[in-house]
């Protein structure tokens, strides 16, 4: 029996690099772990697996045994720690690149990929498969609600959120280009990133990179609804489309919202059935049909992949109620996109009707607070019934003439007849956000990061668990 390798991830805290330290311990692998902070919950999963963490860095507690250092691109060069490492000579390699070729290379991979509904798509995917019996190993840049972000499977399927995002710090390319896709999905492609990508070509150039490493037994499967999705896969020999349009190899033909769940009518190669699935938005027919796509071309019947959709469980921070109290619904997600926000809100127009919708939202990622999406976002937050812009969490990372300007967003959207306001930068968030709600509204609060807990204090001021 081969000995196991001890794998130290640098840093662990996030959800991939959390997921992957669950699958390396499920599979018999010894693996610690290092971060600067611990949050759930990743952290109740590693407590949970007996995964030793260290907080702080510290190049003199690097572990003496260690096999092979896991460094993912939350990390810097300079970071203390990664010094140690290359001072040292000690094997490292990435998140990406063991995740490939420990459990993509060896299998039959589905790689999901897109700008939008990357997460949710994975997760359906995998519970199709896992559903219809193909028992798969997964990995999801997300937490499915009930579940773990990974799974260890054993029937030589692997079924991948496929990150455009770079590597590490010593490869600057996508996550997805490690992953040996059979099936790579192209749900859409926008701009987006603006700190490592200058501009749309050069997403697209990274996403047809992608499709160019499916086999000639392999397929790409892309929404021919989106100009992006056309531009990536439009000349590739082996793309099946889905969508609503003639000539998509799944086809929806018909889409209808039913108390908070989708329930659409398809054609698949001249079949015709019904999958439903508790979501909403048109976002998520998408994102349903990618899936069903895959669990079909992996050879599961129309019945078993609509038995299997009907008890999808979610995914955490995506339209998820965190509770209702003292008459108002709170909703963490994670739109951050424009794109996205738009149809998270119109998402969640289908869901709680005839209520007041309250939009948060913290530019939080690197993109999110730069001037370039600005009237786009004045577009996206115009579903809202009042918008509140939050800090840019970033906002001492930028230049003053690149930062998003938050009381012109404002303006212009109240010149624009809607409702907005920009939030104070000095004192307590969850305070300044409850002198704006009232009885009945659903208060929707959008971040990429934790937004300083800001849904679960909100539901705690308001008199419901924290």
């Amino acid at each position: 029996m081969q000995e196991s390798c001890h794998y130290y991830l640098l840093p662990i805290g996030g959800t991939a690099t959390a997921a992957l330290a669950g699958l390396l311990h499920e599979a018999g692998e010894r693996v610690s772990g290092v971060d600067a902070a611990l949050y759930p919950p990743t952290s109740e999963l590693l407590a949970e697996l007996g995964i030793p963490v260290r907080l702080g860095w510290d190049p003199r507690a690097i572990p003496a045994d260690v096999g092979r250092v896991v460094i993912g691109n939350a990390v810097p060069r300079a970071n203390p720690e990664v010094v140690a490492v290359l001072e040292r000579g000690l094997p490292y390699v990435s998140q990406a690149e063991l995740f490939g070729e420990r459990f993509c290379r060896p299998a039959r991979t589905v790689v999901v990929a897109g700008t939008h509904g990357k997460t949710t798509t994975t997760a359906l995917t995998a519970h199709l498969l896992t559903g219809g019996g193909l028992d798969p190993t997964v990995l999801v840049g997300g937490v499915p609600v009930g579940g773990r972000p990974y799974r260890l499977g054993r029937g030589g399927w692997t079924v991948v959120e496929g990150d455009e995002y770079n590597t590490a710090f010593f490869d600057r390319g996508p996550k997805f280009l490690h992953y040996h896709p059979h099936l790579f999905v192209v749900g859409n492609v926008e701009f987006d990133h603006g700190d490592i990508y200058p501009d749309l070509d050069a997403i697209l150039a990274a996403f047809r990179a992608g499709t160019a490493l499916v086999g000639p037994t392999g397929r790409v499967v892309a929404n021919r609804g989106d100009a992006g999705a056309r531009a990536v896969a439009g000349d590739h020999p082996g793309v099946l489309w889905y969508g609503v349009d003639d000539g998509c190899e799944l086809r929806c033909l018909a889409a209808d919202a039913v108390d908070g769940s989708l329930h659409l009518t398809l054609d698949w190669r001249g079949r015709r059935f019904g999958v439903g699935a508790p979501l909403v938005g048109r976002h998520n027919r998408d994102n349903l049909l990618a899936a069903c796509a895959c669990a079909l071309l992996a050879g599961l019947e129309p019945e078993a992949v609509a038995a299997a959709a009907a008890t999808f469980p979610g995914v955490r921070r995506r339209l998820e109620v965190v509770g209702d109290a003292g008459g108002v619904t709170v909703v963490d997600d994670f739109a951050h996109h424009p794109t996205a926000i738009a149809l998270t809100l119109e998402g969640a127009r289908q869901r709680f009707p005839d209520r007041r919708i309250v939009a948060v939202f913290e530019p939080r990622s690197l993109t999110a607070g730069r001037s370039l999406f600005a009237a786009a976002y004045e577009q996206a937050f115009r579903a809202a019934d009042l918008a509140l812009v939050a800090p840019v969490f970033h906002r001492r990372r930028l230049a003053p003439e690149e930062l998003l300007d938050r009381e012109a967003l404002v303006g212009a959207l109240v010149r624009a007849g809607a409702a907005a306001a920009a939030l104070p930068e000095d004192g307590d968030l969850a305070d300044a956000v409850l002198e704006h709600l009232r009885a009945g509204d659903v208060v929707l609060c959008m971040s990429s990061g934790d937004f300083g807990g800001l849904p679960r204090r909100l539901l705690a001021r308001l008199g419901g668990a924290s």
